[in-house]
């Protein structure tokens, strides 16, 4: 039986289960992974390199595989399943629900892949296969076909009979979907009104009508929204006909937000949430080349705007001292705004409607600061330098800076978001640029013009 562990439990079993593994100990193996639920296995599973990997999956019950795959990144998943046999895939999958199948399945070359899903009886091939049809990243991707729908028109008597001939019902399941002769979705019907009300009352009488539901197309944000606002264990996913093709739960939403924050950590340096993080070298540098190549032109960007300067630069020392100053500045303001609007964003608070109103707002923010920070660093360089010229130069440029810094910041990511692009991805590297180059810019022309 899993134990429930506290977070220094965890790291604790973590620990051993880490050494165990470098030593190639698998006495204490069985008995330190059967406290840990098959979350907590996964991330120690992408924890290791691949041969202490390989070492820890084969002291894994094939009863735990299957759900301990569900929630591996995909590329740990993909390397995982490249030891297992088609028969052996098939018996570890049996106990799972539709949408984790699914993912397993989606990991799969297509050989074997078309192999796998032969293997299923009918029913939950059909399943498997519906649900592979529809973009991971939407409802119908998420979606289990796990549920149970009633009639409205039977008494709960007839409910109550029906659940106990099936003898188990689906996990999680805190509402029955209710729907009419034609297969149309009604609403819900709380599990615990057959224990509370009359046998003889009819499922119509008791119906909640009320409670959303979603369509397979709607994207993943929106389904982790609906859950939020309205406090959803579950909800019913249906087809354009309005019939029932399967449920999203809980468990399912956590995993989205998880995901969704590490997919902005991970892409905020150009790199995908799914590596692994004991990748062969090679493909891991052949992946980052690529955003180390556009962060090189931004610098030498930089750098020739800086070269447009040498002589003002070589006549006025402290100018090479005090540019960065201005940069990283402009740098940090300009990532304070950005991650404000990549977070609306991402919960949907920030549309076309308020979009100028937000702009506007983070303009008036970097002029605040900027003025705030030009007396600042301007009177500190006044003490420093002994030149007022100078003094006055770098707070013109800082103040400019910031607001440009905030300007750019709000801006980005909308632009982005409009092109269809992954403001998350691409808004830090165009923001650096922006900001480094405008500071240097800035402050180098100022000081060129009025001290030389």
């Amino acid at each position: 039986m899993v134990q429930t562990n506290t977070v220094s439990n965890k790291a604790q079993l973590t620990e051993q289960i880490l050494a165990a593994v470098q030593e190639q100990n698998p006495a204490q193996i069985p008995n330190l992974i059967s406290q840990l639920v098959a979350e907590d296995l996964a991330e120690i599973l992408e924890s290791l390199p691949p041969k202490g990997r390989h070492f820890l999956w084969q002291h894994v019950t094939p009863d735990a595989q299957g759900e301990i795959l569900a929630h591996t990144n995909d590329e740990v998943r993909a390397i995982l399943l490249e030891k297992l046999e088609p028969h052996e895939l098939t018996e570890i999958t049996e106990n799972l629900e539709t949408d984790d199948i699914a993912d397993i399945a989606q990991s799969l070359t297509d050989e074997n892949q078309q192999t796998f899903l032969e293997s299923l009886n009918e029913e939950d091939r059909t399943a498997v296969e519906m649900a592979m049809s529809y973009p991971e990243d939407t409802a119908g991707g998420l979606m289990s076909t796990d549920f149970v729908a009633v009639r409205a028109d039977v008494t709960l008597d007839v409910v109550l009979r029906y659940l106990r001939k099936l003898g188990e019902l689906p996990p999680s399941m805190v509402d029955l979907f209710v729907r009419d002769r034609e297969d149309h979705y009604v609403g819900t019907l709380k599990i615990n009104s057959l224990i509370t009300h009359d046998p003889d009352t009819l499922v119509s009488d008791l119906v909640d009508t009320q409670k959303p539901t979603i369509r397979a197309f709607t994207p993943e944000k929106e389904v982790a929204y609906l859950f939020e606002k309205h406090d959803l264990i579950s909800i019913a996913v249906l087809s354009d006909h309005n019939k029932i093709l399967g449920r999203i739960t809980i468990d399912d939403v956590v995993d989205i937000i998880r995901e969704e924050g590490e997919h902005v950590q991970m892409a905020s340096a150009g790199l995908n949430e799914d590596e692994d993080i004991f990748a062969p070298a090679a493909r891991a540098a052949k992946r980052r080349t690529f955003w180390l190549g556009i962060n090189l032109l931004t610098a030498i960007f930089a750098s020739i705007v800086i070269g447009f300067f040498d002589a003002s630069i070589e006549k006025v020392v402290a100018l090479a001292v005090l540019m960065p100053i201005i940069a990283s500045m402009g740098g940090i303001a300009g990532t304070q705004t950005a991650t404000i609007v990549i977070r609306a964003l991402a919960t949907g608070k920030l549309g076309s409607n308020n979009s100028r109103s937000l702009l506007i707002k983070e303009t008036t923010v970097g002029a605040l600061n900027g003025l705030i920070w030009a007396v600042l660093t301007g009177t500190a360089v006044l003490i420093w330098f002994q030149d007022l010229a100078l003094s006055l130069i770098f707070a013109s440029a800082m103040m400019i800076n910031l607001i440009a810094a905030a300007l750019a910041g709000a801006s980005i990511p909308l632009i982005l978001q409009r092109m269809r692009i992954d403001p998350a991805l691409a808004s830090g590297l165009m923001l650096t640029t922006v900001t480094d180059s405008l500071g240097f810019f800035v402050f180098l022309g100022l000081a060129t013009i009025v001290l030389l």
